[in-house]
Formats: structure tokens, sequence, C-alpha cells
């Protein structure tokens, strides 16, 4: 896999991520420890994605 089609799939991932928490928000049902999940994963996601970004612009 390339580099760049890894971020295209990482940044698919986070909007995807994006979408779930903020449909996990819309519920009252949702535990806030999945929220806090979803978040330190998007987050997880994010940084590994500015990482890569970084790393390409180096090279």
């Amino acid at each position: 896999m390339s580099l760049q089609s890894h971020l295209v799939e990482l940044q698919k991932r986070h909007s995807d991520l994006e979408r779930e928490l903020e449909k996990a928000m819309r519920h009252p049902s949702t535990d806030s420890l999945e929220i806090a999940s979803l978040k330190r994963r998007k987050l997880h996601l994010k940084d590994e994605i500015k990482k890569l970004q970084s790393d390409a612009t180096l090279h």
C-alpha cells in the first residue's frame, strides 16, 4: 500500500469515526465511556495522519 493510499484510508476511517461519534452523542442512552473511547480512537487516527503527512513532506 502506498503512503498516499494509506493516508486516504486513515482519513476515511477518521471521517467514519466522526460520524459514529456524532451519532452516539445524539443518543442519550450512549455510555460516556463509549463516547470517550470513540474520541480516543479518532484522536489516535488524527495523530497518525499528521505524523504520516509530516514524514511525507520531509522526504
